[in-house]
């Protein structure tokens, strides 16, 4: 048994870490502050859709708040650090708040995490540290010293900072590029849960770009498997901070994505296009070589299965069968 601290227990990956750690025999405790980023509502139906977890102990809390971090660690604590702003695009509106939580709030977890004592963190970092200019598929040895908007930026200036401290503090730490997630409890202002939302209200769905924009789409429980492999892989790592990308495998560009959904949900979509974005890259797609070697990750949901398994979800959630 392992014990597992998780900060943004209450999100959409984070929600389905805690169940499956819980699960599978460890014991896990959970904060998020329930950043109203979107709804408050959403992440406590998170929450209820765990279930009774009799190993899982859950904080309102914030994780800036460092001695109350600090009160829920002991040296033993594996910390799964997947609390955010996430976002392209809202981070371009709010650049200050988004190195606040993404930036100062790692700081803070890795304070806390010094304060007691503890040695291993799994990080979440983000395929978009990779920006526009690394070759794909993406190798976890590229520079990434081009990131696009200011999330990625944050993020990878997280992954700098416990790079940093890492030898300097005893820490085994493992940054997790997780590449486009989707899937049950999928945050609404990602791609595939607001397009879903807008097709079953009969709405003009905008694709932005030139139709050649693709996507590494993987599902949370691919994501998952892989965050619990970086956990275990901890116990025994070297001191410092090793990258691994977590991805699908494949890449999807967003018109096939657009007809796998509407195809799930039995709907044919209302299309506009309009241009690329600012903070937006044309692709991203993980080379896997390296997690799959060191995690033994390997992810196993075939896009279109996974997005069918959304559609049940979203059904059930949102009371719309058609």
């Amino acid at each position: 048994m392992t014990r597992v601290l998780v900060t943004g227990a209450a999100g959409f990956i984070g929600s389905h870490l805690v169940e499956a750690l819980a699960r599978r025999g460890d014991e896990v405790v959970g904060i998020d502050n329930f950043d109203p980023f979107y709804a408050r509502a959403m992440k406590e139906r998170n929450l209820r859709e765990m279930g009774r977890l009799p190993n899982f102990r859950f904080h309102e809390q914030d994780m800036l708040d460092v001695p109350a971090l600090q009160r829920l660690l002991t040296p033993d604590t594996v910390v799964a650090h997947l609390a955010a702003r996430a976002g392209v695009r809202p981070s371009i509106a709010d650049p200050v708040g988004y190195a606040q939580a993404n930036v100062i709030g790692t700081a803070a977890v890795v304070e806390a995490a010094r304060r007691a004592g503890v040695s291993r963190i799994a990080f979440g970092s983000s395929s978009s540290i990779y920006g526009d200019s690394t070759p794909s598929p993406f190798r976890e040895d590229a520079p990434a010293v081009e990131p696009v908007s200011p999330y990625a930026a944050t993020k990878r200036a997280a992954e700098l900072l416990i790079h940093a401290v890492a030898p300097i503090y005893g820490f085994r730490c493992a940054a997790l590029r997780f590449f486009t997630v989707y899937g049950p409890r999928q945050r609404p202002d990602l791609a595939i849960h607001a397009f879903a939302r807008r097709m079953v209200e009969g709405e003009v769905i905008t694709l932005f770009g030139d139709g050649t924009q693709a996507r590494d789409y993987t599902y949370c429980d691919d994501i998952v498997a892989g965050v619990a492999a970086a956990i275990d892989w901890t116990a025994t790592a070297p001191v410092g901070l090793e990258p691994f990308n977590l991805g699908g495998n494949r890449s999807v560009p967003t018109g096939a994505m657009v007809a796998e959904l509407a195809q799930a949900l039995g709907i044919e979509p209302k299309l506009q296009w309009g241009p690329m974005q600012p903070g937006d890259v044309q692709r991203t797609a993980a080379d896997l070589t390296r997690s799959g070697a060191v995690l033994g990750y390997a992810p196993v949901t075939p896009f279109p299965e996974g997005i069918r398994r959304f559609v049940a979800w979203f059904r059930e959630a949102y009371g719309r069968s058609d």
